[in-house]
């Protein structure tokens, strides 16, 4: 086993505040895994994709209907086609380059953070639709911010932060835009996790469950939370704090990793 129970539930509680928020949660649970005193193995890898189960649930939980609805989840599925595509393709690639390369999630922390305050010097200026509700996203926007999600297989770059982007850039109710991410968040989370855990399952344990089982309560339980909290914060707020967050995250995450 790598981990212990106390580490398990550290980054369960990192993945359900960072999932929802456009931070990255794959760079925070890599650099807490480090924190920690975790190596980057191949069960810490798998470990961090398979609590976004505990994620998923939260978003199933609160949006359950959504979900029963044909039309919106026709809508969830255009957009999640994107990703599908290039996650099955990349996947080896990912896996072995992208996933627990400090250098490159530091970088896409930082310069995402960058982006996201100039993207709101710039977005807020514009208009966006002021009651538009997820219903009314057509299949061409679900398409084109799905195809802005797939941008986030890159660690760091935050696979929230991108889907909101898209979004905005298409004029969608900022809001609307953010309770899309949450339901696109669904199908795109199970299946990475589901191809993750199919291809690794026989080198886990019986204490490689428990602690995945303490991760995956915790990531729930915190991310019921998070969820309610962004969707209060962005009725007032836009999303310059978190690229300034980012900025300073990647520089506090390079002095303790990279030193």
């Amino acid at each position: 086993m790598d981990m212990n129970i106390f580490q398990a539930l550290v980054l369960g509680v990192v993945e359900g505040v960072t999932e929802f928020l456009p931070i990255s949660s794959t760079a925070h649970l890599m650099f807490t895994s480090s924190l920690v005193g975790l190596a980057q193995s191949e069960f810490v890898k798998t470990f961090e994709i398979a609590i976004q189960l505990g994620a998923i649930l939260a978003v199933v939980a609160l949006y359950w209907r959504s979900f029963l609805n044909p039309q919106m989840l026709s809508k969830i599925l255009v957009a999640f086609l994107p990703t599908a595509v290039i996650g099955l393709a990349l996947y080896s690639f990912i896996k072995a380059h992208l996933i627990g390369n400090t250098a490159v999630a530091l970088l896409a922390l930082g310069v995402g953070g960058i982006l996201l305050i100039a993207f709101e010097h710039w977005h807020g200026k514009r208009t966006s639709a002021d009651h538009e509700t997820t219903s009314e996203i057509t299949y061409k926007q679900a398409l084109i911010v799905g195809t802005a999600q797939a941008v986030a297989v890159i660690p760091g770059v935050s696979r929230s932060a991108a889907t909101i982007v898209g979004g905005l850039l298409l004029g969608i109710n900022r809001q609307t835009i953010v309770e899309f991410s949450f339901l696109l968040a669904a199908p795109t989370m199970a299946a990475a996790t589901g191809l993750d855990v199919l291809k690794n399952y026989q080198s886990f344990t019986s204490a490689d469950v428990g602690v995945l089982a303490v991760g995956f309560v915790a990531s729930f339980v915190v991310a019921l939370i998070s969820i309610k909290w962004l969707l209060s914060y962005v009725r007032r707020h836009d999303f310059k704090a978190f690229g300034i967050y980012r900025i300073l995250a990647a520089i506090a995450f390079a002095f303790l990793l990279l030193k």
